[in-house]
């Protein structure tokens, strides 16, 4: 179980599924780490540069709300108004609070001087233009007079020291603002060049990794379209991995080498068989011979027995000119059948011979069978095996037309079909089921053997021996369209006939 369970680990382990994912994984986290980083380092550079110039825009606001304090004061001495007062004391609130951020403890850096001059004057100018403002409400107007007159001398010097500083300060955050802007450029470039070596390191991944894949691919390819071309004289192709091309690759090797296996007993086995395929050849040609002869002598004593016995009836009955035509006859009939050596036969003594049996049968039965025939005169040296026809008439009179109701007609026809010599024998008798009709020309059945008026060489017995003659399983065709609507005969041979 522990060995199976390894199996399996090492399956997965080899797996192009797992190559893939991996691969696809680590270029996927490579990539979002950078965007990361590259978000964060952008960010923080533009944090600084907006931190640059934030000291000047407090100082603008700072002197921006100094030019409000002096223009609302100046407002409310002159006006005494109290919208201006109310002004006054807001801007003063707001520049409070607007100086409270500057650097006030002593210190040896220049800018941060200026910036504690800057907040300890302001405090002394609110001061001022307190007192110029409560001189101006209490009264006082010499007083309000020298406060607003120091207040306006503070200022000026204060808006200059604001300026001032204002200008050392943007001179200042522009070198800075440069830095940080080459500082960008650099991040920008170095992310364009980080983008491009992973860029180029997915590339050779993806290559690498095809390669792995498809190059066992088109090896197997090759092989099989020349294995495909039925050469199997190939090298074995090397296995390189244990993934499921490897194999893939085992099982085609392993394959071709069975082939080979398989043909090489083939040849083996098919040198072995046409020995013993000659021997039967040999053998089926002595048994061919030996079947025409047997089944040619296939005669029943019973109808030699009736049909003399029926002449001598005749003769007892009639003068002796009708009983010799009909025992000649007989002796005709049977004259045909003991030719042991007569194997082939022509169409027009197989012919004879029915018009034979047919008088014959009418004698013993009065003339009840009708008998008729349309034959092309041409078509008269067709070879065929002896006693063929005759059999095919005698099952008609047998099995057809003999206890019906109605008037027995057979008719013989011969005529051509393009190549082909078609013989037809039909009847107007009771007809063949489809059942019976399946098992006659398959060979599965057979006739009574013990009926008196048969000659004793049946259906059976002539299909055999034509489809023997022929060398060929289609040469004769039964028809019947079902109960009561008769049975037609078809024999095909071939013309050799000019």
């Amino acid at each position: 179980m522990i060995k199976r369970i390894k199996n399996i680990v090492n399956r997965y382990n080899n797996s192009i599924q797992i190559k893939l994912m991996v691969a696809f994984l680590l270029t996927t986290l490579l990539i979002m780490f950078m965007n990361v980083l590259m978000y964060v380092n952008t960010n923080r550079m533009l944090e600084s540069l907006d931190e640059v110039y934030t000291e000047n825009i407090n100082l603008n606001e700072i002197s921006d709300t100094l030019d409000n304090i002096n223009i609302s004061l100046t407002d409310y001495l002159n006006t005494r108004s109290s919208s201006s007062m109310e002004n006054y004391y807001k801007y003063v609130q707001d520049y409070t609070h607007l100086t409270e951020s500057l650097h006030g403890d002593i210190s040896s850096n220049e800018l941060l001087l200026m910036e504690r001059d800057i907040k300890k004057m302001s405090e002394s100018y609110v001061e001022l233009t307190n007192y110029a403002l409560d001189g101006k409400r209490g009264g006082n107007i010499e007083k309000y007079k020298v406060r607003y007159q120091e207040s306006c001398t503070v200022y000026k010097y204060l808006k200059s020291m604001i300026i001032e500083l204002n200008n050392e300060r943007f001179r200042r955050n522009a070198l800075i603002y440069q830095e940080q802007s080459s500082n960008i450029r650099a991040l920008e470039l170095m992310n364009i060049i980080s983008i491009f070596i992973i860029g180029v390191m997915n590339v050779i991944t993806i290559v690498i990794l095809t390669n792995s894949i498809t190059k066992p691919l088109i090896r197997l390819a090759v092989a099989a379209g020349i294995v495909s071309e039925g050469n199997l004289n190939i090298d074995t192709v090397p296995i390189e991995s244990e993934d499921e091309i490897g194999v893939v690759t085992k099982a085609f090797n392993q394959m071709v080498e069975n082939i080979r296996r398989y043909i090489e007993r083939l040849r083996e086995n098919m040198d072995t068989e046409r020995k013993h395929k000659e021997k039967e050849l040999l053998m089926e040609s002595h048994l061919k011979d030996a079947k025409l002869k047997y089944l040619q002598a296939q005669i029943n004593p019973h109808f030699l027995f009736n049909t003399l016995n029926a002449g001598a009836q005749l003769a007892m009955m009639e003068g002796a000119d009708r009983t010799y035509t009909y025992v000649q006859r007989v002796a005709d009939f049977f004259r045909y059948n003991i030719k042991k050596d007569q194997d082939e036969v022509t169409l027009a003594e197989e012919i004879s011979l029915v018009d034979t049996y047919i008088y014959i049968l009418n004698v013993r039965f009065a003339g009840d069978i009708h008998f008729t025939k349309e034959i092309d005169e041409s078509l008269l040296n067709v070879k065929l095996p002896g006693m063929t026809l005759q059999p095919i008439v005698e099952n008609s009179v047998n099995y057809g037309i003999r206890n019906i109701d109605w008037q027995g007609e057979i008719k013989l026809k011969v005529y051509r079909q393009d190549d082909t010599v078609c013989i037809s024998i039909k009847d107007n008798g009771i007809g063949i089921s489809k059942e019976k009709l399946e098992k006659i020309l398959s060979g599965k059945y057979h006739a009574d053997e013990g009926l008196t008026d048969s000659n004793g060489v049946g259906l059976d017995n002539v299909i055999n021996r034509l489809n023997l003659y022929f060398g060929e399983n289609d040469v004769i065709d039964i028809i019947s369209e079902g109960e009561n609507k008769g049975t037609e005969t078809i024999i095909y041979v071939q013309n050799t006939v000019s």
